[in-house]
């Protein structure tokens, strides 16, 4: 159902309270023409309230000439901001910066947050925010998980549709999502509610089956048949199945870069709020769909670009692509059996 202004104010004053507005901070509104007016207005309505001095920022929109589809993840690296420094002065002097237009992946975004300024992204439509609106406890389950991810060594993961996929783990960090940003240079995306890393270069090995129900972003789309992934010293080397797969196939060869193969993060998720069913009832258009990377006990894995952590693969093709039913195993010990959350416990919802 609808969320009227007042109720999307107060979210937003919830929100930026997680992630420590106060009057001492100065938060800036990044924002475009395609940004949600309703969500710009409740964001510094809300930021006012709890004392900040506000400012905006308005970027013009940026359109890759390569660049396909309406979806802010459908192509990774060069945004507005690129190239455009006094823009960029203007969003380091900010405590924290709210994000309604989409810095993910690109260099400027790392560069802001290595200054310490605060990114928190922004984009679902308001009822799917307010859906998904983080607490205290979202942090805590989450937290609970970084503990046994970032001392894991190995990922394995199993599906009853034929997935057998492993990866060596260590060389890149833990990342987690849980809705707000509390430290400095912390990135977060509200709504969110997972957490996952990266294999260890030229690691990842075996077969991802995409079973049908299972999701390709940005297409936005359910697989209505399976597709089969094969993967070798981290890359995908083949892509088989009937028109998906070779609908797949084509995307990504429209890129004609060998890194838009190699496998990115790779995680699970922990967000009981968000629904695997939730894209059906969305137009394509209406934000990133946060609720297909966060559903309770996915496999969420990636293509393309590891640049935010400290990798080398800058490619503008990102597919996030979550999987139902598998279990995932760290070191051999499972977290997640069947799409299920068993270990660790506190990070199971209750």
């Amino acid at each position: 159902m609808p969320v009227s202004n007042a109720q999307l104010t107060e979210m937003f004053e919830h929100v930026l309270s997680l992630s420590r507005v106060d009057s001492t901070q100065s938060v800036a509104i990044l924002k475009s023409h395609y940004s949600n007016p309703r969500t710009v207005a409740a964001a510094t309505e809300a930021a006012q309230r709890l004392g900040a001095k506000v400012y905006g920022v308005e970027l013009p929109a940026y359109n890759p000439p390569t660049a396909m589809g309406f979806d802010m993840t459908a192509y990774c690296g060069d945004t507005a901001l690129t190239g455009n420094k006094a823009a960029q002065i203007a969003l380091e002097a900010a405590d924290l910066i709210v994000d309604t237009m989409m810095l993910l992946h690109s260099p400027e975004q790392e560069q802001i947050l290595k200054t310490g300024t605060r990114i928190l992204l922004a984009v679902e439509p308001p009822e799917v925010l307010a859906r998904m609106l983080p607490t205290l406890e979202d942090k805590e389950r989450v937290m609970a998980a970084e503990q046994v991810l970032k001392s894991a060594r190995t990922m394995q993961v199993k599906s009853r549709a034929g997935s057998d996929f492993r990866a060596e783990l260590g060389q890149y960090p833990a990342v987690t999502e849980y809705g707000f940003v509390d430290q400095p240079g912390r990135w977060d995306h509200w709504p969110s509610g997972f957490l996952f890393t990266w294999p260890n270069e030229e690691t990842a090995e075996g077969t991802l089956v995409l079973d049908v129900g299972d999701i390709l972003l940005p297409f936005k789309t359910y697989c209505r048949e399976r597709i089969t992934l094969e993967i070798e010293k981290g890359f995908i080397t083949r892509i088989h199945g009937g028109f998906e797969a070779e609908y797949l196939r084509d995307y990504m060869a429209y890129f004609k870069d060998p890194e838009v193969y190699g496998i990115s993060h790779i995680g699970w998720g922990l967000q009981p709020r968000a629904q695997w069913t939730a894209m059906g009832l969305h137009d394509k258009n209406d934000g990133m769909c946060m609720d297909a990377r966060a559903f309770y006990g996915n496999f969420l894995f990636s293509t393309g670009p590891n640049t935010e952590v400290g990798g080398k693969r800058k490619t503008p093709c990102h597919m996030d692509i979550p999987l139902r039913h598998c279990d995932i195993y760290l070191d051999g010990t499972a977290v997640v059996l069947a799409g299920d959350v068993v270990h660790p416990e506190s990070s199971k919802a209750s």
